[in-house]
C-alpha cells in the first residue's frame, strides 16, 4: 500500500516538473504553471529559469531591473506674450535756421558838393520901367516872382541879395545916379514885400558908369534912346546855399 502511494506521488511530481518545464520553455525567463502564471516561492519571489537574463526581467518579478519608461517631457509653459514696444514718436525735424545774408559794408559816401542858390537876373528897362521912371511894371513883378522869389524858396541859406540899378548916358550924371538908385530901391522894396530876408538885401545905383552897349549920337534922339535901352537895367545877384 505504501509503495503504491509513493509511486503515485512520484508520477505527480514528475508530471509537474514536465509541465513546469514546458511552461518554462514558453516563458523562458521565469517558471510558470499550466495557467501561464509565474511560479513564486513562499516568500513571493519568482522562480527564474537557467535561460534568464536581465533583459528578460519583468515588472512583476524584477521591477528594479525593468527599464524605466522615459519620463514624459514636461510641456514648457507657453511663452509669455512680449509686450510690443510703443512706437517711437517721430523726432521733429528742425529746419536749420536760415543764416542772415552777410551785411555788406556801406560804401563811403562820396563827398557831395553843397548845392548853391547863386543866380543873376537882369531886368531890362523896357520890361521893368518906363523911360525916365522908377515904377516897376507888371511884367517886371512877374519876372521877379519867377526868377527871384521862386529861387529863394529853394535855398537853405541866403547869404546876400545885391540889387544894382543902371542908367544910360542921356541926361546929367546926378540925374542918372539918382534914377538908377530909385530903380534899385523899387526892386528891393518888392522883394522885401515877398519875404526876402531884409538883413542880406542891399541896393545901389551905378548911374551910367557900367554901360553894356555904346551907341552913336547920329540918327536922332528917338533912335538913340532905343539903341541905349540895354544900359537901362536892374541886375539882381543872389549868393546862397541850396537845400
Amino acid at each position: 500500500m505504501n509503495k503504491a502511494k509513493l509511486t503515485a506521488a512520484t508520477v505527480v511530481i514528475i508530471g509537474g516538473l514536465f509541465n513546469t518545464a514546458v511552461c518554462a520553455q514558453a516563458n523562458l525567463g521565469y517558471v510558470t504553471d499550466s495557467r501561464g502564471a509565474v511560479v513564486k516561492s513562499p516568500s513571493n519571489l519568482c522562480w527564474r529559469t537557467n535561460a534568464w537574463t536581465p533583459s528578460m526581467a519583468t515588472a512583476e518579478c524584477d521591477p528594479d531591473l525593468v527599464p524605466k519608461p522615459a519620463p514624459k517631457p514636461v510641456p514648457k509653459p507657453a511663452p509669455k506674450p512680449v509686450a510690443k514696444p510703443a512706437p517711437a514718436k517721430p523726432v521733429p525735424v528742425t529746419k536749420p535756421e536760415a543764416k542772415p545774408a552777410p551785411v555788406q559794408p556801406l560804401a563811403p559816401r562820396a563827398a557831395v558838393a553843397p548845392k548853391v542858390c547863386d543866380t543873376s537876373v537882369t531886368l531890362t528897362a523896357d520890361e521893368s520901367f518906363a523911360f525916365g521912371k522908377a515904377v516897376l511894371s507888371s511884367a517886371a513883378k512877374a519876372r521877379l516872382d519867377k526868377d527871384i522869389i521862386a529861387r529863394l524858396a529853394g535855398c537853405a541859406r541866403v547869404d546876400a541879395i545885391s540889387i544894382e540899378g543902371h542908367s544910360d548916358r542921356l541926361g546929367s550924371q546926378q540925374g542918372n545916379q539918382t534914377l538908377s538908385m530909385q530903380r534899385a530901391e523899387a526892386v528891393k522894396a518888392y522883394l522885401l514885400g515877398k519875404s526876402a530876408p531884409a538883413k542880406v538885401v542891399s541896393a545901389s545905383g551905378k548911374g551910367a558908369t557900367a554901360p553894356v552897349k555904346a551907341c552913336p549920337d547920329s540918327g536922332g534922339r528917338k533912335q538913340l534912346i532905343a539903341c541905349l535901352a540895354p544900359n537901362r537895367r536892374v541886375v539882381v545877384n543872389i549868393k546862397g546855399t541850396g537845400k
